[in-house]
């Protein structure tokens, strides 16, 4: 288990997350992505960030047995989420996701925050989060559908498609599996050909006139999280959860 950085070209740094078997992560986790993005996006000489992952899918989320064994790891692995999702917005240079297979819960904070996605033809977006006994990164995935489509989506737990996305304009370019990593290092070197004292001031004045507050949003989702989990409902949902998905 490990997120790790790699360097296939000058300016351009790949984050690749790979947490065995479906990337659901531990607040460790999050943590490391968030150092992970903060350390390339602070270095000079990088002027673009991939974040990708390895394995069946992007993420699905946070690791709930974790929450489940300990009521107050939920303080935990939300704060850690909260830091990583701020790592990803609050990176210096441009964030260019690559996004296969299942994005779920915290992947979509990920995405959500991300200055780009570049997607497989795999690839699905959701937040089962009321299945799942929590709330949260509706903030982000307002970021990638419209209103209405992100309530649906929310109320349902519902997925949506990389094409469907694509049809938003919030996914660049929709590709299959094996070009995945090859279309986002191009566009990534596209953004990279550019000056990278300019490309960091345009990274700060677009974050500057953003018209929502990506961590005032989330913090205030998080509120509404630990009130299902003192009202008892969070942990219902989760045994329910897990019943459901017993092997």
């Amino acid at each position: 288990m490990s997120v790790s950085t790699s360097r296939p070209e000058t300016a351009v740094a790949v984050v690749t997350v790979d947490f065995p078997p479906v990337n659901a992560l531990p607040s460790r986790g999050w943590y490391d992505i968030a150092a992970a993005v903060r350390a390339a996006g602070g270095d000079p000489a990088v002027r673009c960030v991939v974040l990708t992952a390895a394995g069946r899918g992007f993420s699905a989320g946070v690791d709930l047995k974790e929450i489940h064994r300990d009521q107050l790891a939920l303080v935990a692995v939300n704060r850690a989420c909260a830091t990583a999702f701020s790592a990803v917005y609050d990176c210096e240079v441009p964030v260019v996701a690559a996004v296969h297979g299942f994005c779920l819960g915290g992947g979509v904070g990920l995405v959500g925050n991300a200055d780009a996605v570049v997607a497989s033809e795999d690839a699905t977006f959701g937040l089962p989060e009321l299945d799942r006994g929590a709330l949260g990164a509706a903030t982000h995935l307002a970021r990638l559908v419209p209103q209405h489509l992100m309530r649906t989506l929310y109320f349902t737990s519902r997925t949506v498609t990389a094409r469907e996305l694509h049809g938003h304009g919030s996914v660049w370019r929709v590709v299959p599996r094996e070009e995945l990593l090859d279309a986002a290092l191009e566009l990534a070197r596209e953004i990279a050909a550019k000056d990278g004292t300019l490309l960091r001031m345009a990274k700060a004045a677009l974050n500057g006139i953003d018209p929502v507050d990506v961590h005032r949003g989330y913090r205030y989702e998080q509120g509404f999280t630990f009130q299902a989990a003192l009202s008892g409902v969070a942990d219902r949902r989760r045994a329910a959860f897990f019943e459901e998905h017993r092997s």
